[in-house]
């Protein structure tokens, strides 16, 4: 039996969820397994999905972002995650959950797309954004980080991690966040069909969307 989430109350306090800044793939991880615990999604967490948005360079700017020291909140990143909640019941938007965002805690996913990705905004092809989205139950099973990433070419941390042990995989593995990271345009979905949002819940490593895509995905998904 899963849980339902028609009765959750209409906002939770950000403060609730464990963060560190720099790691948010790991503080996505564990988002999702406290929205599980405490009844905001489904049990097995089979309505949440991760996303991890980068590009070939690695250079992707997002808005409303706290780390900024800018009013807008623009900030560029190497790489970004957030999850996404899947709405279950008629037309109640999808969920955005963006731990470093400065917007609503959820967004909206109109919203966050509008106002944090704003993909009108014309942006130099190098800047354009790929979405790597991963179904949680997966992603919750396979992801694993050692914090490598975080560490200089003599072995300083660049920033500090967090106190909970690095995650390993089911299978164990100590490390594959940057398969998770990599995205190319070569990856983008040629189109939304019945197949391919099949294969996300059963791909490690999920679909690759574009900008376009992203909404008409979780609109396809619902």
């Amino acid at each position: 039996m899963t849980s339902s989430t028609s009765a959750l109350p209409s906002a939770i306090d950000v403060s609730t969820f464990d963060h560190t800044p720099s790691y948010c793939e790991e503080n996505v991880y564990y988002l999702c397994k406290k929205l599980c615990m405490i009844g905001a999604a489904e049990t097995n967490g089979s309505d949440l999905f991760v996303v991890f948005i980068s590009n070939e360079k690695k250079q992707i700017p997002l808005w409303h972002q706290k780390a900024s020291a800018r009013a807008d909140g623009i900030i560029l990143w190497d790489y970004h995650v957030i999850c996404i909640q899947r709405s279950g019941e008629g037309n109640a938007p999808h969920k955005v959950w963006d731990l470093d965002s400065s917007l609503t805690f959820p967004t909206p996913l109109d919203q966050y797309v509008s106002e944090a990705i704003r993909p009108s905004f014309q942006l130099f092809p190098e800047y354009k954004r790929l979405f790597r989205v991963v179904h949680a139950p997966i992603f919750l099973r396979f992801f694993a980080s050692d914090r490598r990433h975080m560490r200089d070419a003599v072995g300083n941390w660049i920033s500090q991690p967090p106190t909970w042990e690095p995650i390993v995989a089911e299978d164990g593995t100590v490390h594959n966040l940057d398969e998770y990271i990599r995205v190319s345009t070569t990856d983008v979905l040629t189109d939304i069909e019945d197949d391919s949002i099949q294969s996300l819940f059963s791909q490690k490593f999920g679909l690759v969307a574009s900008e376009s895509q992203l909404e008409d995905l979780f609109s396809f998904i619902s």
